[in-house]
Order: structure tokens, then C-alpha cells, then sequence
């Protein structure tokens, strides 16, 4: 599914709500998870998952056309622990 099918979902299930308003809520919601993945901080979703982030450690890689050694510094990513329930849904 994207964004604009998800747009269309919500749209058929709230038809009380605008297609601008049904945005700004799907804006909202990703950019509050978004914004607090980036402070390092965790979001949970009851029923459905948690969002978190991972530290990757430096390393050495390959440039792929060249073949000659590259550093790769480290970085957050970010990581999806999906909950009970999804793994229920998924695993019928």
C-alpha cells in the first residue's frame, strides 16, 4: 500500500472528514513518529508495533564499480518490532 492509497481508505471510512483534513492527519501522524525516531526516542503502537532505532557500527566496505576499500561511518536506522497481534494476522 502508499500514501495516496492509504489517503483513499481513510477517505471511504470518514466520509465526514475532507481529503485535506484526512492528509494533514496522515501528515501529522508520520511526522510525529518520524520526529521522535530522530530525538532517539521510541514509538509504540499497541496491537501493532514498535518503532525504534539501531546503532550501526563503523566498518569497511567495496565500492561496487571500482572494488577499492571504503569507509563506511555509523548511523542510526531506523527498526520495526511488529506486535503480537500482526504476527497472529500474518502467521494464520
Amino acid at each position: 500500500m502508499i500514501r495516496s492509497e492509504l489517503l483513499q481508505v481513510l477517505a471511504k471510512d470518514n466520509s465526514e472528514l475532507r481529503a485535506d483534513e484526512i492528509e494533514q492527519v496522515v501528515d501529522i501522524f508520520f511526522d510525529e513518529i518520524a520526529q521522535r525516531l530522530a530525538e532517539g526516542g521510541r514509538v509504540e503502537l499497541r496491537g501493532f508495533g514498535a518503532f525504534s532505532t539501531r546503532q550501526r557500527e563503523a566498518r569497511t566496505g567495496r565500492n561496487p564499480r571500482s572494488g577499492e576499500a571504503v569507509t563506511v561511518p555509523s548511523k542510526r536506522v531506523p527498526y520495526f518490532k511488529p506486535g503480537k497481534e500482526i504476527r497472529e494476522r500474518l502467521n494464520k
